[in-house]
C-alpha cells in the first residue's frame, strides 16, 4: 500500500506500548531517542520537579527550596480527549496548570475549564460530595507560556466569561488564564529569576536565527544544540536528550509554521471574528489535516536525508505505527472529500 507522501506504508511497524525506542544520527554518531513526538521540549524540561520548582517559584515571586513538596499530577490521557495541557501540580494547598503555546487561542480558558474538572473529579472520586461536610479541593490557577513569533505582550489574560453568549457583567462562574510572554528578551525579570527558562528561551530563538540563515531547519537545530552546549546553556540536558531535542524540535518548529498559516488563513476568511460557522468547522478539519501532513512530511523527508526505509524513520523520530497510519488515513479521507 502506497502512502501519501508516495511511501510505501506499512501497518506492521512493530511498537512497545505504543512508544518507539529509535535512533538518529548526529555528527556520525547514533544517537537513540525514545519519546513520542507528541512530547515537547518544555515539557521535557519541567517535567524535572527541580526545573519545574524553579519555574514556580519564578512566575509567583515565592521561594520554595523542596521539590518534594511539589506533586505533579498532570493528565497523561487528557489529549485524547480533546484536551491539553503540558503540566498539571499540587503544591501547598493549590493545583497549577502550565501550558506551553506558540500561538494564542481565545478557547484558553474553555479548555481549562474542562481540564480542571477533570482533575478535581480525579482528587474526589473516592469522597462523597453528598455529605453535610464540605469537600475542599486546591485552588486553581492557570498559566500559558508564549513563545510565537507574533508579537505578544509580555503579560494579559484570557477570561471565560468572553465567551458566554449573552455577555453578562457579574457571571457566575469564571476562570481566568494568565499568558506570559517567554520568548527571548521579553519578561526580563521572570527571566532573571528562572535560569533554565531563560536558557530554554535562548535555544529557541537560536533555531529560528539558523533558520533564517541557513535555511535547512536539520541543520538550524544542530547548529543551536552545538553552540548551547559550547556556551553552557542547557549544556547537560541537550547532552543527554540530544537525539530527542533535535527531533523534538525538528517536529515543534514544522508545526508552529503550519499553525500560524492556518491563522493566517482564519484571518483572511474572517473566522477571527466568528463570522460563520461553517468556516469555523473548515479550519479545525484544516488543523487536523495540517497535522497529520506535517507527520508524514517529517517521516518523507526524514528517509530522503538518512536514505533509510519508513520503519527505520518512525524509529529515529520517535513515531508509533498507529500514529503513522492514523496521519496517513486522515490525508487520504480528505482528499477523497475533495
Amino acid at each position: 500500500m502506497k502512502g501519501t507522501n508516495g511511501i510505501k506504508s506499512t501497518n506492521g511497524i512493530k511498537s512497545t506500548n505504543g512508544i518507539r525506542r529509535g535512533n538518529a544520527v548526529a555528527d556520525g554518531k547514533v544517537l537513540y531517542a525514545n519519546r513520542r513526538y507528541k512530547d515537547t521540549i518544555f515539557r521535557m524540561l519541567f517535567s524535572d520537579k527541580k526545573n519545574l520548582l524553579e519555574l514556580y517559584n519564578a512566575v509567583s515571586g515565592k521561594n520554595y527550596d523542596n521539590a518534594d513538596d511539589l506533586q505533579i499530577v498532570t493528565l497523561e490521557n487528557a489529549v485524547y480527549m480533546g484536551m491539553k495541557n503540558d503540566l498539571a501540580f499540587l503544591l501547598n494547598t493549590g493545583i497549577y496548570l502550565y501550558e506551553h503555546q506558540s500561538t494564542v487561542n481565545p478557547n484558553m480558558p474553555l479548555r481549562d475549564l474542562l481540564y480542571i474538572t477533570a482533575e478535581y473529579s480525579r482528587l474526589v472520586e473516592t469522597q462523597s460530595l453528598y455529605s453535610s461536610a464540605i469537600q475542599k479541593v486546591p485552588a486553581p490557577n492557570f498559566i500559558v507560556f508564549y513563545n510565537g513569533q507574533d508579537e505578544f505582550a509580555d503579560k494579559s489574560e484570557y477570561r471565560l466569561s468572553e465567551a458566554f453568549e449573552p455577555r453578562v457583567d457579574n457571571p457566575a462562574l469564571e476562570l481566568r488564564v494568565t499568558v506570559l510572554n517567554i520568548n527571548y528578551g521579553r519578561n526580563a525579570g521572570l527571566m532573571k529569576q528562572s535560569r533554565t527558562l531563560r536558557e530554554y528561551a535562548q535555544y529557541v530563538a537560536l533555531v529560528r536565527r539558523y533558520k533564517t540563515e541557513l535555511g535547512s531547519l536539520d541543520e538550524a537545530v544542530n547548529r543551536a544544540v552545538d553552540e548551547c552546549i559550547r556556551n553552557g546553556v542547557l549544556a547537560d540536558f541537550l547532552r543527554r536528550n540530544r537525539a530527542e531535542v533535535v527531533m523534538m524540535s525538528i517536529f515543534e518548529y514544522n508545526q508552529e509554521e503550519e499553525e500560524r498559516k492556518l491563522r493566517a488563513a482564519e484571518r483572511q476568511a474572517g473566522y477571527a471574528s466568528g463570522v460563520e460557522h461553517g468556516i469555523r468547522q473548515g479550519m479545525e478539519q484544516g488543523i487536523e489535516r495540517g497535522t497529520a501532513e506535517n507527520l508524514c512530511k517529517l517521516v518523507s523527508n526524514f528517509m530522503s536525508r538518512r536514505k533509510v526505509t519508513l520503519e527505520e524513520a518512525c524509529d529515529a523520530l520517535g513515531i508509533s505505527a498507529d500514529d503513522y497510519n492514523k496521519a496517513e488515513i486522515i490525508i487520504n479521507e480528505h482528499n477523497l472529500a475533495e
